[in-house]
């Protein structure tokens, strides 16, 4: 769209009409008579429009009128846009605790981001696909991994609210039991939902000509970030007693259970490891993700201050660097397929560590992010994500697949059934992630009904549910 010319600068002494031209030089003597009125001339285009080149001179082009006209709506989404923030920031609640809940969209929104950039495929002969993943090919890559594995900020955030959460039910005279089937309610519905519309997918897809080894591969896909959610139940059970070590033993609670890892890990990694048996890694599985939730229940019990903060974040990076170039731990904080050491299934202590370092720094930082999120704009988009919390897990998976399954069919599609190996699949990767979130969108439209409770369902249709997601399991588990 073209400008207005600028006008002719005014002159400091000579008379200002509505109509003349001014003239900065014109000198004006004491008696000189003002002038009342001087006939009208054309107004001249001012001297700078004559270095316009043609494209930008005072005719306006084709792409300004549309610009022009386009404006009012764009004007109209944005205030609408404004108007829905304002509304969810007016109906928010004083005491809620923004950082808190920006914290967990932070880690929330790192699941489906690393899947998505990290998590690939090949395609075979057959034309099935097969997980594979861009750090086998660029092991240099491995921090971005750092930056994705955001589950310790998820179990810092998750024991600081279970513990307000549990004081809250137990002051209305609320008993343990009845507040724990409530939460546990709350993460079952979801997973039993995605589960059991998945049992159903798999003999359909299988009837449309869908290779088995692809619906293999989907499968886990859809099952694994599933078994977090198991973990964090059986977490969110010792609520009580991660209440009573944080009143006894203060922020110092957590370390017996990082000391649990480290000997675990001396025994599976150091001199003695070829007699150890395989199994001994799975003793990580609990103490290794809850020690980031007991961090968040000393937290929420104050019992974790900035000193405390600083110490983990401190000592976590140190003991991460100390991991990672002295006793050699795998630099990526994932799995690789081919790798025979993985960090994350089961943790080993190098995610516990980060997970230290991750709760110092947000511990620290939650008072700038609590003010931040003061912000209308800003503020809207967590309260979606959080209202939204188990779709966004649940069914991330299930989006790429929804791309990937037709694609495999169409042969290699670049960034989506090609092998990632490749600068080139990376950047038509970071290229599909829109299109990923678009369909996760679609999806979570109809799929979030299952995080709400299932007042409407029948006894029956509940229990065909739990039959289908049973199913489901022992088929993506490789049992049947």
């Amino acid at each position: 769209m073209s400008l207005p010319a600028p006008s002719a600068p005014r002159s400091l002494n000579a008379p200002r009409t509505a109509n003349t031209p001014h003239i900065m030089n014109t000198p004006r003597t004491a008696n000189a008579p003002r002038t009342v009125s001087q006939p009208r001339t054309a107004r001249k285009p001012p001297t700078v429009n004559a270095r316009r080149t043609p494209s930008t001179g005072s005719t306006p082009s084709t792409g300004s009128i549309l610009s022009t006209r386009s404006t009012p709506t764009t004007r109209r989404a944005l205030s609408a846009l404004r108007g829905t923030a304002s509304a969810i920031d007016a109906k928010t609640p004083a005491h809620r605790d923004r950082a808190i809940d920006g914290l967990r969209a932070l880690a929330l929104l790192a699941v489906p981001t690393g899947h998505w950039l990290l998590g690939g495929f090949t395609l075979d002969s057959d034309g099935a696909l097969h997980n594979a993943s861009p750090l086998a090919s660029f092991g240099f890559l491995s921090p971005v991994s750092w930056v994705l594995q955001m589950l310790g900020i998820f179990f810092l955030v998750g024991g600081y609210a279970s513990t307000l959460s549990y004081r809250r039910a137990r002051a209305r005279g609320e008993s343990t039991g009845g507040w724990l089937r409530g939460r546990l309610a709350r993460l079952g519905r979801p997973v039993l939902g995605v589960t059991a519309v998945w049992a159903a997918l798999i003999p359909t897809l299988s009837a449309l000509g869908v290779p088995g080894a692809t619906l293999r591969t989907a499968s886990t896909l859809v099952i694994q970030p599933l078994w977090f959610v198991g973990v964090y139940a059986v977490i969110t059970a010792l609520t009580p007693g991660c209440i009573r070590a944080a009143e006894r033993l203060k922020g110092w609670a957590a370390v017996p259970l990082l000391g649990s890892v480290a000997v675990v890990d001396f025994l599976r990694y150091g001199p003695y490891a070829e007699a150890m048996p395989s199994w001994l890694s799975l003793l990580n599985l609990l103490p290794g993700w809850l020690f980031a939730y007991q961090l968040g229940v000393c937290w929420g019990e104050k019992r974790l201050g900035k000193r405390g903060a600083w110490l983990l974040l401190v000592g976590g990076t140190a003991l991460f660097v100390m991991l990672l170039l002295l006793f050699h731990y795998p630099a990526s904080m994932v799995g690789v397929p081919g790798e025979a050491r993985t960090n994350s299934h089961p943790p080993s202590l190098l995610v516990l560590a980060l997970a230290a370092a991750q709760s110092g720094a947000a511990i620290l930082l939650r008072d700038r992010i609590g003010r931040l999120l003061r912000r209308p704009a800003l503020w809207a988009p967590v309260v979606v994500i959080n209202l939204s919390a188990m779709t966004i897990l649940c069914w991330h998976q299930t989006a790429l697949l929804t791309a990937a399954v037709p694609g495999s069919f169409l042969g290699e599609v670049p960034g989506l059934t090609t092998s990632p190996d490749t600068f080139g699949w990376t950047a038509w990767r970071v290229a599909w992630l829109p299109i990923f979130a678009g369909l996760l969108l679609l999806i979570g439209r109809y799929a979030r009904g299952f995080e709400a409770p299932w007042t409407r369902a029948s006894r029956a249709r509940r229990a065909l549910a739990g039959l289908l997601a049973a199913g489901f399991a022992v088929f993506a588990l490789g049992l049947a």
